[in-house]
């Protein structure tokens, strides 16, 4: 099982990115997956999970703002991260908390 994040980059207070996980080697509709973040020295925090049938959770730090979404076709989850602040940087994993597999994490940098 392998869970590939991209997505990540630089930019500014204010404005959005769009982070993809791609999952090879697992039934990927069967699963629930989650984004969480990782700001340095802090541990790392929920950001968003969707069920395998479909339930949204966001943490409160990010709701209203992010969206997540996934698609059992292309077998990729997503998070729009619309209104981004200097506090969201971070770097962002994907995971699959049933078989607790991470993906390897795509760095978000809001400057402000």
């Amino acid at each position: 099982v392998q869970l590939q994040a991209s997505g990540g980059g630089l930019v500014q207070a204010g404005g959005s990115l769009r982070l993809s996980c791609k999952a090879y080697g697992m039934n990927f509709r069967l699963y629930d997956m989650s984004w969480y973040r990782a700001a340095p020295g802090n541990e790392r925090e929920l950001v968003a999970s969707i069920g395998s049938g479909g339930g949204i959770v966001y943490g409160d730090s990010v709701s209203g703002r992010f969206t997540i979404s996934r698609d059992n076709v292309r077998r990729t989850m997503d998070l729009q991260m619309n209104s981004l602040k200097p506090e969201d940087t971070a770097v962002y994993y994907c995971y699959a908390p049933s078989i607790e597999r991470w993906g390897q994490g795509t760095q978000v940098t809001v400057s402000s």
